[in-house]
């Protein structure tokens, strides 16, 4: 919860530099690395307020809202930024930082997992935003070999390092010791994870993505996609891994054990919104996702790295990627017929 004294310096920051003069401003849901707020105006509207920590780059998160300014001035369903004053898109006062956006009144995250016309929709959603990313100004696809999106190598060095410092005890608590054993259970199975990625394409293709394309990050009303919200820097990265990355949330997956099917609706749907992106990239996106999954660290490395950031949402969220890689990888025939079927 934040203080009194940092909420009174941001409700002093929006009649200042937004017009708002705020009824109310309350705390919001906690981002990764930001403080939110919920803001009420004296006129009834409300407003999604995001506080950047010292030391945030803010010429990133400029360029993170712009993106999101991009899509939306296309119809992509982003909720729009409020300008300051002077058109700015953060504002700085003292050692704050501050953006302000349009609160989506009625909605939740996608958090709770997919299900019903939830797939669909999302997979819709997502299609519609690669194809208009494609023609970002920062460039358009190009095919990229599959080890910039999965490493075993470099996956094993980042394990070998992370155990490296759990060998030094200097984390502590439940979640770090049961990290510390996924770690070694991740490090263990690298081989297995090696014949994974063999059964990838040649290449993938790359383009401009939202980037952080999380659960948190996709607002549903009536599992209808009202708003993609917390876009990051345009980059290149490939548009199997982010459309893996939502339809097959780790929440998604260990809670529901139709996903395949599930992910099935999702792809087709995705395919009619953006018939750009071969049929090979689509056919690999459940393999994409599990060797995603096999080489990261986080949060596994969170006790170490930051403990400051372990919460009990953190905790249950390493836990469900943990449990739904063992579910991916043990499904991938399955996933990629259903595919398969679907696609060809």
């Amino acid at each position: 919860m934040s203080s009194e004294s940092e909420v009174a310096a941001v409700a002093g920051i929006l009649p200042r530099s937004y017009g708002i003069v705020p009824a109310s401003l309350v705390d919001g849901p906690r981002g990764t690395m930001t403080y939110n707020y919920l803001a009420e105006g004296q006129d009834g509207r409300r407003w999604f307020v995001k506080s950047y920590p010292p030391g945030t780059d803010l010429r990133a998160e400029q360029e993170a809202l712009r993106l999101g300014e991009f899509a939306r001035s296309r119809g992509i369903q982003v909720p729009a930024v409020r300008r300051t004053s002077t058109g700015e898109l953060i504002v700085t006062s003292g050692a704050r930082a501050v953006s302000v956006s349009a609160y989506v009144d009625g909605a939740h995250t996608a958090e709770g997992g997919l299900h019903g016309r939830g797939w669909a929709a999302v997979g819709e959603a997502v299609g519609r935003l690669h194809k208009v990313l494609a023609l970002h100004p920062a460039g358009p696809p190009r095919p990229v070999h599959p080890r910039e999106v999965c490493d075993a190598e470099r996956a094993r060095m980042r394990l070998e390092r992370l155990l490296d410092r759990y060998g030094r005890g200097t984390a502590g608590g439940e979640f770090a010791v049961w990290a510390r054993r996924a770690a070694e259970e991740r490090f263990a199975a690298l081989p297995r994870v090696g014949a994974v990625l063999e059964g990838l394409p040649v290449t993938l293709t790359a383009q401009i993505v939202h980037g952080d394309l999380s659960s948190p990050n996709v607002l549903l009303r009536a599992q209808e996609v009202v708003g993609l919200i917390d876009f990051r820097q345009p980059r290149h990265r490939s548009a199997a891994w982010e459309l893996g990355r939502i339809v097959l949330d780790p929440r998604t997956v260990v809670t529901g054990p139709d996903w395949p099917a599930g992910l099935g609706e999702a792809v087709v749907a995705y395919r009619q919104a953006n018939p750009g992106l071969p049929v090979e990239d689509l056919l690999a996106v459940p393999r994409v996702t599990a060797g995603y999954l096999a080489c990261s660290v986080y949060p596994l490395s969170e006790p170490v790295d930051n403990p400051a950031a372990v919460t009990s949402g953190l905790e249950a969220y390493g836990r469900a990627r943990h449990a739904a890689l063992e579910l991916l990888t043990g499904r991938l025939d399955e996933a990629e017929e259903v595919l398969r079927a679907r696609l060809t």
